[in-house]
C-alpha cells in the first residue's frame, strides 16, 4: 500500500509559498479544483485569479495545466487553497531577477499614472518608471502635475531596462530611456558594419548642439560636423537644420572601433570651386567680404563661399607692417582678381589696383611689399588651413 501511494503522491510535503503544477479537474463558481499530486486536491478560488482576463477564464476547461502558488497547504474544507495570481508574481519575479542579471530589456504594459511617472505591468509584477525615464510616445501622452493621462497611455505596451528590484519590499524601476539606449547601441554596432564610406543615406534629425547636428539613421545618430553643413560658412546648425527634419546625408567617415559615424550635408551640393573657372577670370571686379587677418594680409570670401586671399603687398601702394592699417574683419569692398588656380583651390585678389595709382603704382612698389611669387603663395595658403 505504501508503494502504491508513493507512486502516485510525492514524498516532500507541501509547503505555504510553494509554485506547483496542476491539472483543472473541475471548474464552478467556487473557483478551480485542481488535482496538485498531493493526497488532497488544491482549489483556486475566483478572487486569486483576477490577473486572468475574463475571456482567458473563459478558456479554461477540465484536464488543462495550470501553475498556482500555494497560500494555505490546507483549507476549511481539507483542500489546499491556491492562488494564479501569485504565482504568476512570483514567476514574474524569477524571470526579472534573471533578466537583470543578463542585463536585458522586458516588455511590460502600462496600467496607470501618478505624479512621478507611470505604473508598469511586468511578468506579473507591478513596477514604476519614472518620468525622467519615459521617452518616445509614451512620454508625449503622460500628463504632469498627477492628472490623467491622454487616451492610448494606458495599455500601451512598451520595452524597460530594469534599474532596481527589491523583491522584499515588492520594488521594481524600470526604464524605457535605458531600453532605447541600449536597442540605438545595438542597432549602431549593426549600422556601424553595414555602411559604406560615400554612399548616401536617408535620415531625420534628431539633434542639434553648437558644434553640428545629428541624424538618426535607423536607431543610431550620425554627426554633422557644422563645417560639413554648408560649402558656405554657418554660425549655427539652426540656420541650416531643424529637429524631426528628414534629409539626405553623405556618408563621409565610419569607425567601426570607436562606433562613430560622421555624415556630410555639403558634399550632396555643388562644390563652389567646381564653377570658379566658368564664373570668374582674371583681371575681373568682384565685391568680397574681409572674414580674417593675418600677418600676411586678409582673405575676403566673393559670392558663392569661395574665399581668396589679398595679400599684404596688393592692400596698400604704401608699406604697411599688418592689414588692419587697410582693412577691418566684416567690411565689405570691391576688389580685383589676379590669380586662379582652382585645383589648388586658391585665389590672388587685390584692393590696391583698384585704388587711385592703380597698376602703375603697383609697378613701383618697394620691394619688401611686391607681390609673391609662386612658393611664397602656396605657402600662405598652407598657413591658413
Amino acid at each position: 500500500m505504501e508503494e502504491l501511494l508513493a507512486a502516485h503522491f510525492p514524498s516532500k510535503s507541501l509547503r505555504r509559498g510553494d509554485i506547483i503544477d496542476g491539472r483543472i479537474m473541475s471548474k464552478g463558481q467556487e473557483g478551480l479544483l485542481v488535482n496538485i499530486g498531493y493526497k488532497s486536491e488544491g482549489i483556486v478560488p475566483p478572487r486569486e485569479m483576477r490577473s486572468v482576463a475574463p475571456e482567458d477564464a473563459e478558456k479554461y476547461k477540465v484536464g488543462d495545466e495550470i501553475i498556482a502558488y500555494v497560500i494555505n497547504t490546507e483549507g476549511a474544507e481539507g483542500s489546499a487553497v491556491l492562488s494564479i495570481d501569485r504565482a504568476r508574481g512570483e514567476q514574474g519575479w524569477r524571470i526579472l531577477e534573471k533578466a537583470m542579471e543578463a542585463n536585458e530589456t522586458v516588455k511590460g504594459r502600462i496600467v496607470g499614472s501618478n505624479r512621478g511617472g507611470a505604473v508598469v505591468e511586468a511578468e506579473g509584477v507591478q513596477g514604476f518608471v519614472p518620468l525622467s525615464q519615459l521617452v518616445g510616445p509614451a512620454r508625449d501622452l503622460y500628463v504632469p502635475g498627477g492628472e490623467a493621462p491622454k487616451e492610448g497611455f494606458v495599455g500601451m505596451q512598451v520595452e524597460f531596462k530594469i534599474i532596481e528590484l527589491n523583491r522584499r519590499r515588492n520594488r521594481a524601476i524600470f526604464s524605457e530611456r535605458a531600453a532605447m539606449q541600449a536597442w540605438k547601441q545595438v542597432q549602431k554596432m549593426r549600422l556601424v558594419q553595414e555602411l559604406q564610406e560615400g554612399e548616401i543615406r536617408r535620415g531625420r534629425v534628431a539633434g542639434i548642439s553648437n558644434f553640428g547636428a545629428f541624424v538618426d539613421l535607423g536607431g543610431a545618430d550620425g554627426l554633422i560636423h557644422i563645417s560639413e553643413l554648408s560649402w558656405q560658412p554657418v554660425k549655427s546648425p539652426e540656420e541650416i537644420l531643424k529637429p524631426g527634419q528628414e534629409i539626405d546625408v553623405y556618408v563621409l567617415k565610419v569607425d567601426r572601433e570607436n562606433l562613430k559615424i560622421a555624415l556630410s550635408l555639403r558634399r550632396l551640393q555643388p562644390e563652389p570651386w567646381d564653377e570658379v573657372q566658368k564664373k570668374y577670370v582674371v583681371g575681373q571686379l568682384v565685391k568680397g567680404t574681409i572674414t580674417k587677418l593675418a600677418n600676411f594680409g586678409a582673405f575676403a570670401r566673393l559670392e558663392g563661399g569661395i574665399e581668396g586671399l589679398v595679400h599684404i603687398s596688393e592692400l596698400s601702394h604704401t608699406v604697411i607692417k599688418h592689414p588692419r592699417e587697410v582693412v577691418q574683419e566684416g567690411q565689405e569692398m570691391e576688389l580685383k582678381i589676379i590669380r586662379i588656380e582652382p585645383e589648388r583651390r586658391r585665389l590672388g585678389l587685390s584692393l590696391k589696383q583698384l585704388l587711385p595709382g592703380g597698376e602703375e603704382a603697383s609697378a613701383e612698389a618697394p620691394a619688401e611689399a611686391s607681390p609673391i611669387d609662386d612658393q611664397g603663395f602656396q605657402e600662405i595658403f598652407e598657413k591658413s588651413r
